[in-house]
């Protein structure tokens, strides 16, 4: 049960690189520089845990809180046998500029188990997870103001279930205990649109991108979604919601790729029907009228005018960054671009999204969850009934004005108030407009390299000003 010795040591290394970087093009002081890189607590953790049949093995596991200049530090848990300290520090540190990007008040965090749920028992994975909430609640790494966990690569809204009953059955705190964990299910009064929100603030980072003329031409490309043929390496969690919110702009996504393999096709894919293909047979292979290839990396050096890569890290590397043919790399994942790759890229002219940015809806809409437990009311139920009140009203007036009746279909639009979901998708697409503009005008403003290094002096600004408020020192 405990990982092989493989190690994701650089990836630590590359978030610092991009810090570095920009840091650079800052007038923080250097030991503010130094407090907002390091990562400020990490815990590591080891304990047995009894299989089905009997069989107790020991499990290592790591929650690594980047920075405290915001309470709670927020961040996910991710199950996987290769999760290692260094990868879930770089996590944490990725969520620190995620947050002060788009103005979320958390610190950093990032938690991960090394086990692998896609081969593990429910019942195991459910003594794994409530054990190491148990653990968390000891050392106080964990709690609505403290250390706020959600999902990540192979959990979801179970494990967040069970984390929060763990949590509950402590009692530390039974007022806002829901506020403990987000990405419930929603009959646990987690927020509706949660789940697709990664992949959704994706595709709103690139319309932001695309609107602006004078950034698209250069590449070739005319403004707006419509008509751009896409890419999704990583068909998962983030990537199906991604290549969904890509088809309702009526982009054309025309590769995607799952673990075992990847399908192109220059005219478009039904991505419903690749689902449904795979669901009946296991594979992506034999569905028709499509390139199959064995190789899921393949899929990035195809044809296209978007990448999305939406699986782990280190997908796009120095081995095949010139390879690649899109224009626009939108960064769903955490890191899928290394610096090498970034630097190669940047040569190339092709324009790389950063998942500092384009990867944080998630956060955002887990903000939305954290407020909605802590006010213990959903979104729409003080203001829907008012709503409708109000739009009856304006019908009214409208026909005694007009002395006109409506269609059906057009007094029934009118009429409809807003429900969570409208809420909670107005709001993120708001965050992300207001958050591109923050990164958008120093990059042309101050003639920085790229939209990452103008991402990483926004957040590197932005958590200095938290330590350099007047009246905090003595």
């Amino acid at each position: 049960m405990l990982p092989a010795m493989t190690s994701n040591s650089d990836f630590f290394d590359d978030v610092n690189h991009y810090f570095d970087m920009a840091s650079r093009h800052t007038d923080v002081a250097p030991d503010i520089l130094s407090q907002i890189r390091a990562c400020n607590a990490v815990y590591r953790l080891r304990f047995p845990v009894r299989r089905d049949s009997g069989e107790i093995v020991v499990v290592e596991a790591y929650r690594a809180e980047h920075s405290h200049h915001r309470l709670p530090t927020k961040g996910g848990i991710r199950y996987a046998l290769d999760v290692a300290q260094s990868e879930v520090m770089a996590l944490s540190a990725l969520m620190t500029y995620k947050c002060a990007v788009v103005d979320v008040p958390f610190g950093g965090a990032k938690g991960g188990v090394c086990v692998d749920p896609r081969t593990e028992s429910t019942s195991f994975l459910e003594r794994v997870t409530r054990r190491y909430t148990t653990e968390l609640i000891r050392k106080r790494f964990i709690g609505p103001d403290v250390d706020v966990p959600a999902p990540d690569v192979g959990t979801g809204e179970r494990e967040m279930g069970w984390i929060y009953d763990t949590y509950k059955a402590y009692g530390p705190d039974t007022l806002n205990g829901l506020a403990c964990v987000t990405g419930k299910a929603i009959s646990l009064h987690g927020v509706a649109g949660r789940r697709e929100a990664t992949g959704l603030g994706a595709v709103i980072a690139l319309e932001q991108f695309l609107a602006e003329k004078e950034d698209v031409r250069p590449l070739g490309l005319e403004t707006g979604l419509a008509g751009k043929r896409i890419i999704v390496p990583g068909l998962g969690k983030v990537g199906l919601h991604a290549a969904r919110a890509a088809i309702e702009r009526d982009a054309i996504v025309v590769g995607v790729s799952v673990s075992d393999g990847a399908l192109y096709d220059e005219g478009g894919l039904d991505v419903e029907a690749v689902l449904l293909h795979r669901g009946e047979t296991g594979s992506l292979r034999g569905f028709p009228e499509a390139r199959y290839s064995a190789d899921p990396d393949a899929i990035l050096e195809e044809a296209c005018d978007v990448l999305i890569p939406s699986a782990l890290e280190h997908q796009i590397t120095a081995d095949n960054a010139p390879r690649i043919q899109a224009k626009v790399i939108v960064e769903a994942a955490n890191g899928p671009v290394d610096p090498e790759a970034d630097a190669i890229l940047r040569e190339m002219g092709t324009v790389v999204v950063p998942d500092v940015y384009a990867n944080a809806g998630g956060v955002v809409v887990s903000y939305f969850e954290w407020i909605k437990n802590l006010s213990h009311v959903s979104f729409e139920r003080m203001t829907r009934r008012y709503q409708q009140i109000a739009n009856n009203r304006l019908l009214q007036v409208l026909t005694h004005l007009t002395g006109k009746t409506l269609p059906p279909e057009d007094a029934a639009l009118l009429l409809q108030a807003p429900n969570e979901i409208d809420f909670v998708r107005t709001a993120l697409e708001n965050t992300m407009a207001i958050s591109y503009e923050k990164i958008r005008e120093p990059w042309k403003r101050r003639a920085l390299p790229d939209l990452r290094t103008s991402a990483y002096v926004h957040a590197i600004e932005s958590v200095a000003s938290a330590y350099t408020l007047d009246g905090i020192f003595p």
